[in-house]
């Protein structure tokens, strides 16, 4: 094999290990279309993985695939007992730290460790986790095991359950997870709702009873998932909802506006959208005004006389003679 092949089979067999890592099983028509090979070269990968180290199963029939499994040993990641626990106990802080944006990346390299982590170092990493404290900067904490059985039914495409507020009941909802997202402050779980037959974005601490199944299944199209549920979180769950059209860049207003109060997209490339919701409007119009930038109001159309009747109320204030 000359070297320009040896590196393309190195290179494919590392994209299927790294697919292997995404989901609990391929078929392998699925692996060999992912890989654009026949899958007489992905059984030829799949063994190539094997004699590394890696614990790829074979299993027939319906429902039957590759899957990684965990070995006697950790594959040729080089990391002994010790390493694997505190690099496994360090990902779980900063899954649950308030470092932005590391908690989802930190989540997604759990993932991954969790998958080939032999049985035996599991129930040490979680003893350990447990006795492990960080300051969460404003975050609300959730529990690492909620996270990760979130995660897996996330990357395993299994429909979850779990007891969740609504209104002054808790009711028992079935959804299929798509994505986990970090807020600045909270972690949010993207899933379909069975019940609800619609998408729907849920707090992670909010939940209590999460259980996975085994029923696995197919994908819908999803929004995306990053927005959806920020525009949500900032907007959706008021009562009262307000668009602004902000003569400024979308990455300065962006900096200027926590993720939580209000979802900002692009509008141009001198302009932005502002999308926020309250209980009442006029805290927005504030907001707004105290950013800096000249502003009209989209939606709803009532909004603008409260802003000539709060523009006036400030004019008066400010010429008001001095008393003293």
């Amino acid at each position: 094999m000359d070297e320009g092949a040896e590196r393309g089979t190195t290179e494919r067999v590392l994209t299927l290990l790294g697919l292997l890592q995404q989901r609990q099983v391929w078929t392998g028509p699925e692996l060999a279309e992912r890989l654009d090979v026949t899958p007489r070269t992905v059984r030829r990968d799949v063994e190539r993985l094997r004699a590394l180290g890696y614990p790829v199963h074979a299993s027939q029939g319906v429902g039957g695939g590759y899957r990684l499994g965990p070995g006697q040993e950790l594959p040729p990641l080089l990391l002994d007992d010790e390493e694997a626990i505190a690099t496994a106990v360090s990902l779980l802080a900063g899954a649950g730290g308030a470092v932005a944006r590391a908690g989802d990346a930190a989540l997604r390299a759990l993932t991954k460790l969790d998958q080939v982590l032999p049985i035996r170092l599991r129930h040490e990493m979680r003893a350990l986790a447990g006795s492990v404290e960080s300051f969460s900067g404003g975050r609300t904490l959730v529990d690492p095991e909620v996270l990760m059985t979130l995660a897996r039914a996330c990357r395993d495409e299994v429909e979850t359950g779990f007891d969740y507020p609504s209104g002054s009941e808790v009711r028992r909802r079935r959804v299929e997870p798509y994505r986990l997202i970090a807020s600045d402050r909270r972690w949010y779980l993207l899933a379909y709702d069975l019940d609800r037959d619609d998408w729907r974005s849920f707090r992670v601490d909010r939940m209590t009873e999460v259980c996975s199944r085994t029923w696995h299944f197919r994908p819908r199209t999803a929004p995306d998932a990053a927005p959806y549920v920020q525009e949500g979180v900032a907007s959706r769950v008021y009562p009262k909802q307000a668009r602004f059209l902000v003569y400024a860049p979308n990455d300065i207003v962006r900096e200027q506006i926590p993720a939580s109060a209000a979802f900002v997209r692009p509008h141009g490339a001198e302009h932005c959208e502002v999308l926020s919701g309250a209980e009442n409007l006029d805290f927005v119009l504030m907001h707004m005004a105290a950013l800096g930038h000249d502003f009209e109001v989209l939606d709803p159309p009532e909004l603008r006389s409260r802003c000539r009747a709060l523009a006036e109320r400030l004019l008066s204030a400010a010429t008001t003679p001095d008393v003293s």
